[in-house]
């Protein structure tokens, strides 16, 4: 039996879940293979649930096929998200979430009218603004720390070249072979 979740409820996951991922980067960690199959399998399930929308009418069937399409855009951000490992995917990923959360709350505010509906869509509006606010915030943490993380490293690298001033010939060249290979210089 398909459940449909309230408006409210939905975007708060969504917001979460969005502020969740929009800052980590991760390393690729699948290969080409198991990405095509994935995508195939998130294809197959859009395919799947828009059918099982079919038992519905109305407005209740129009929620239900937004619901699947909308998980069908947040599978393949994920996945291209977890395919590439780049921040600039996950960052995609949480508007995608931020998105579909609000298309889908849209649509479950139709079944409501007058004031009511445009209080749902208000509500709606506010919860979408404030997801891809936090995704913006992420984006601007995840890049100020990497931002950080390479001062940090030029400036250990400086001292590091500082340390083999004090030595000469080989010894001297060795050591800020060495450095430049921690501190990942060329």
């Amino acid at each position: 039996m398909n459940r449909i979740a309230t408006p409210k409820k939905l975007l708060i996951a969504a917001g979460f879940c969005a502020g969740l991922m929009a800052g980590p980067v991760f390393a690729a960690t699948m290969d080409k293979a198991s990405y095509d199959s994935s995508k195939a399998q998130i294809e197959a399930d859009y395919k799947q649930a828009k059918a099982g929308c079919d038992t519905y009418s109305g407005n209740a069937k129009d929620v239900c096929q937004e619901q699947a399409k909308a998980k069908e855009k947040v599978a393949r951000a994920e996945l291209e998200a977890n395919y590439t490992g780049k921040a600039s995917d996950w960052n995609k990923l949480a508007e995608v979430k931020a998105d579909t959360s609000y298309d889908v709350a849209k649509e479950m505010c139709d079944d409501k009218s007058g004031n009511a509906k445009d209080v749902c869509v208000a509500e709606a509006k506010a919860a979408h603004t404030k997801a891809i606010a936090d995704a913006k915030a992420n984006k601007k943490v995840g890049d100020a720390t990497r931002e950080a993380a390479n001062d940090k490293r030029d400036a250990d690298y400086k001292v590091a070249v500082e340390r083999c001033d004090t030595l000469a010939g080989d010894a001297k060249d060795a050591c800020v072979k060495e450095a430049k290979q921690r501190y990942g210089k060329s």
